[in-house]
């Protein structure tokens, strides 16, 4: 038995990862810390956890916890896990990490997007990018996961086989997403209230949204580029759902291509995945809910000479505590699919 301490437990990713770890059969939850609801019950913040849960604490985090703990899954907001990280990865054998704190593999771009410089650059090179369809190999053979950003998993997987094609100019690509409410965390905003969300639709970040370095890296690292060789332009939106996300790629082909040729390019592509979903039809937010699955499709203009890229994903699994496990799985040298679903809840 793996056990598991979740470090930033009373957030929706937190929520997400027990949830989740609650069903897997070689994971146990030894702790579960939430500085600002240390004391409340799991079972009182999140009912829906009542069942796995009935007694669990949240408590404080202490470095005393770390004992006789296999596996760290570190949900904590952005630069957080900075100040962690050292003892982490001294302490105990496996780190998820589910922040940008250790995604991205160039220090300087931090102070640039996300205001302030890295603050433990030497441990960067140490964690592989949590994107297992993509980056495999790099994750069975680390011990520390920083696992990508929900919009950046979304459009990675989307385009990936467009992009290790070698299909597509790398200099023009347009990424337009879409989130669901609880991508901007379980602590209410002014602009996540009900009353804002609903019956709304906006976009965000404009320009500057923090995944957008994240995105042009995975492109370049899939197309064998240099950074300099890469320009995207990242549009979020914010959806009236829950949950979900949606990714609409577009890209300048270097040949000509039809529908056809690029699907059956998909379908050889992803032809091992279990958690990847080739479709026809235009890819589902609702189809993906809850489960662990990227559903992807693609599409060849010959009007324009575009191509669309498209993927749907559950924006709290695939996009983080099921991806987080997902890698957690590689790590311990369990099947990728233990205690993950890839069937999502309809209606």
């Amino acid at each position: 038995m793996i056990e598991v301490g979740i470090i930033g437990a009373s957030g929706y990713t937190g929520a997400e990862l027990l949830r989740l770890t609650s069903a897997h059969p070689e994971m146990r939850v030894r702790f579960a810390t939430g500085d600002s609801q240390a004391g409340t019950r799991v079972a009182e913040l999140y009912p829906s956890l009542a069942g796995a849960h009935p007694d669990t604490v949240f408590v404080p985090y202490d470095r005393s916890l770390l004992d006789g703990v296999d596996l760290v899954f570190c949900g904590l907001p952005h630069g957080a896990s900075q100040a962690l990280m050292p003892e982490l990865v001294d302490d105990v054998r496996w780190v998820v990490d589910l922040a940008a704190d250790f995604r991205l593999e160039d220090p300087d771009l931090y102070p640039r997007w996300y205001g302030e410089a890295h603050s433990v650059p030497d441990l960067l090179a140490g964690f592989a990018y949590g994107l297992p369809e993509l980056f495999r190999a790099e994750i069975a053979a680390s011990s520390a996961v920083a696992t990508p950003g929900c919009y950046p998993t979304a459009a990675a997987l989307a385009m990936a086989p467009l992009l290790t094609g070698g299909l597509v100019e790398l200099d023009s690509i347009v990424v337009n997403a879409v989130s669901g409410a609880s991508g901007a965390g379980r602590p209410p905003k002014p602009n996540t209230t009900f009353c804002a969300v609903d019956e709304d639709f906006t976009a965000y970040g404009l320009l500057t949204h923090r995944h957008t370095p994240e995105i042009e890296q995975s492109v370049a690292r899939l197309a064998g580029a240099g950074a300099a060789d890469v320009s995207v332009l990242f549009t979020p939106h914010l959806a009236p759902m829950n949950r979900g996300m949606l990714a609409t790629c577009y890209l300048r082909p270097v040949a000509g291509h039809t529908t056809g040729d690029l699907l059956d390019r998909y379908r050889n592509h992803y032809a091992t995945e279990p958690f990847v979903v080739v479709t026809d039809a235009s890819p589902s937010t609702k189809a993906c809910l809850g489960s662990n699955t990227a559903h992807v499709s693609v599409r060849a203009d010959e009007r324009t000479g575009w191509l669309i890229a498209l993927a749907a994903i559950d924006n709290l699994t695939k996009g983080a505590s099921g991806q987080a496990v997902q890698c957690a799985n590689i790590l311990a040298g369990l099947p990728e699919q233990t205690g993950l679903s890839t069937v999502g809840v309809y209606p």
